[in-house]
């Protein structure tokens, strides 16, 4: 089995612990794999660490840096959107306020969440496929949603459990749990786990 590794933007927050970068390489990173998301963000990050610098490139040269993360066109016009509103309403600096973060263009509950804990130390939890499918075969949350499943989770775990979760359970999920025959037979928690919706496993 590979090494476990921290997931991409986990990476990021302990190389720069820059709030706006930690943004960027998050929503570069959404429906895309992290070998992909880490090389795009460093390109980008080459050429505008700033909400003001990425303003100032133009839409070709952006999408260029970026390509191939997944929906990079869209990704780009988000991205612009997003240092524009930025500049012009938070001085150019990455809020550390939830309401505030889900206000930015692009930025959904697992973004805010991830922001809120890597870039500003805040407690939140990150619930993305990994944290949800976990944790509902586990039988820890019954949930349908990854919104339920943060809401679930608020209420069972204590604060202080929040900020390390989606990281752990992010790389669990890549290289033991994983969506498909997940691989059981290796994993130390298989005796108490009810292996909840999994129908194949190695």
């Amino acid at each position: 089995m590979p090494a476990w590794q921290a997931p991409v933007v986990a990476a990021f927050a302990r190389e720069r612990r820059d709030p706006f970068s930690i943004l960027v390489s998050c929503l570069l990173s959404l429906r895309t794999r992290d070998e992909t998301t880490g090389p795009a963000s460093r390109r980008l990050f080459r050429l505008a660490r700033t909400p003001a610098a990425l303003v100032r490139l133009s839409p070709r040269t952006l999408e260029r840096a970026i390509y191939p993360v997944g929906f990079y066109r869209t990704k780009a016009r988000t991205l612009r959107a997003l240092a524009r509103i930025l500049l012009e309403r938070h001085a150019g600096r990455v809020p550390a306020d939830l309401d505030a973060l889900l206000a930015l263009p692009g930025v959904g509950r697992k973004t805010a969440n991830l922001v809120l804990t890597d870039a500003f130390g805040l407690p939140g939890i990150c619930v993305d496929t990994h944290v949800h499918r976990i944790t509902n075969r586990w039988g820890y949350v019954a949930t349908r949603t990854p919104a339920a499943t943060e809401m679930a989770l608020r209420a069972k775990l204590p604060a202080g459990e929040w900020r390390g979760l989606n990281t752990l359970l992010v790389a669990f999920g890549q290289t033991i749990c994983r969506p498909l025959s997940p691989h059981c037979s290796i994993c130390p928690l298989d005796p108490m786990c009810p292996r909840r919706g999994v129908a194949a496993s190695r």
